[in-house]
């Protein structure tokens, strides 16, 4: 063996049905005192019961998929006008990236509290779009200094979105395969997170409001986060993040789309992880069992259906070959791009 990992420094707290009284303890831990609330309004149900809890001086609801800059631009000014010292987010990963957007140039610590199994709660991964291009990096300071996992936050998301959020996270699993800073220990807890999403998904898919399926679900998402922050954006990743800027397409269905494609593009040149996501699987082959378990969950298959055009295939290719990593385990092309690209957006089946 011969590489470096790195093990980003987070306290994880999982405080079932008691998230108001857990981010009170991680603020207080902090020696905090003024709390900036980052949340949509649509989240307002399950805000209240923790803002009741906290020191709050500032409730900011202007949250926008994918973190268009003019808005971390305001809710940065919100946050220097506030005098917060801490930021808690409750929400999805767009709700989540507007905090690390605030933390990237105010350098406020972050307590998050994810509503979904989007994972940016675990990374050290920032995004910001401006125009039609989303823009990502790396930056420390981005990272929250504590997660709270309720399942009990979970239990009225909708079904639909329970499972495009869920193979968001498998999506992080299977990256981190061969992510361009992928190392052993990355794959182990990819393949342990595959197995914790494959168990738990199915379960929340059947019952929303299950507890015991929801928090195997958030065990696997959080392993899939960890280890893609430390291996980096993958194929997968790099062609999601261009087509959400460049169409504005939903984060977590684009992910759940794509992921079939890549995994099938990927996999024959990549046989350590295909031993390893089938294993995770309980299948013979990797996108066997990643078919076996769309099929149960009725993935969202094309993604024409989520607002792509036809025309944003050839539009996309370009960028995606700057972007994709030259170590992908098969090497691109304009061709297989395309041809990957094409199948996605008709929904066929990946071979």
């Amino acid at each position: 063996m011969n590489f470096t990992h790195e093990t980003l420094p987070q306290r994880v707290v999982f405080a079932a049905s008691s998230a108001a009284e857990a981010v009170a303890a991680e603020v207080a831990a902090l020696k905090c005192s003024r709390v900036m609330l980052i949340a949509s309004g649509r989240e307002a149900g399950l805000v209240d019961p923790i803002a009741k809890k906290l020191p709050v001086v500032l409730r900011h609801e202007d949250v926008v998929m994918h973190v268009p800059v003019e808005v971390a631009v305001r809710a940065r000014e919100a946050a220097e006008t506030s005098g917060a010292d801490v930021l808690v987010s409750v929400g999805g990963g767009s709700t989540t990236g507007l905090a690390k957007a605030v933390a990237m140039t105010t350098g406020l610590p972050i307590i998050a509290v994810p509503t979904t199994y989007a994972g940016s709660e675990a990374t050290s991964v920032w995004g910001l779009t401006e125009g039609e291009t989303k823009t990502t990096g790396v930056d420390n300071k981005v990272l929250p200094a504590s997660i709270v996992y309720d399942a009990s936050l979970l239990t009225s998301l909708p079904g639909k979105m329970t499972v495009a959020s869920g193979l968001n996270a498998m999506a992080h699993c299977v990256d981190s395969m061969w992510g361009p800073r992928s190392d052993p220990i990355d794959r182990a807890l990819a393949q342990e997170g595959i197995r914790g999403l494959a168990e738990g998904l199915p379960v929340v898919a059947a019952d929303p409001a299950s507890m015991a399926g929801i928090e195997q679900t958030l065990y696997g998402a959080y392993l899939a986060a960890v280890a893609f922050a430390s291996a980096g954006s993958g194929m997968h990743h790099k062609i999601c993040h261009v087509l959400g800027g460049m169409f504005n397409l939903p984060h977590a269905q684009t992910h759940a789309v794509v992921l079939p494609y890549v995994l099938a593009f990927n996999s024959p040149n990549a046989a350590d992880a295909d031993v390893r996501i089938a294993t995770a699987f309980g299948s013979p082959t990797a996108t066997a069992g990643l078919a076996a378990l769309r099929k149960t969950l009725d993935a969202p298959r094309a993604l024409k259906d989520f607002g792509m055009p036809e025309s944003g295939i050839e539009k996309a290719v370009a960028p995606l070959l700057r972007a994709i990593p030259v170590n992908n385990p098969t090497p691109v092309t304009h061709e297989n791009v395309t041809a990957l690209l094409r199948a996605a957006w008709e929904g066929s089946e990946p071979a």
